[in-house]
């Protein structure tokens, strides 16, 4: 069994960013990362499992990271990524789910993401 969340497991201070096209001024347009906004965290590092493993061997490290379920949080998808703003470190979302309901009306997103590799 799973032990329960709390908001004393939101011990990080993280940053949702969304791939944007902006322009330099000159005509060009070039993909960047705009910072839409920022909350509290918590981190579960995964340690087994096959694709967990062959991530790992690949320079890659799974977690997940989860967050109070609010409007933004629900707008964010796989095109976001994540930003430690503690560590500076980027996170790239694969996955999104909801996560357990801890009352009535407390709820946790849940997102599966990988550090390493291309960040783009």
């Amino acid at each position: 069994m799973a032990l329960k969340r709390t908001p004393g497991d939101l011990k990080r201070r993280i940053v949702f960013e969304q791939r944007q096209e902006i322009d330099r001024g000159d005509g060009v347009t070039v993909a960047g990362w705009i910072e839409r906004f920022r909350c509290r965290a918590g981190f579960q590092h995964l340690r087994g499992g096959e694709t967990v493993m062959a991530d790992r061997l690949q320079g890659e490290h799974v977690q997940i990271v989860f967050v109070r379920d609010c409007p933004e949080v629900a707008a964010v998808g796989t095109a976001w990524r994540i930003r430690d703003l503690d560590s500076g470190q980027t996170f790239n979302i694969t996955d999104v789910t909801p996560g357990e309901w801890t009352d009535e009306d407390r709820r946790w997103r849940d997102f599966l993401t990988k550090t390493g590799g291309v960040t783009g």
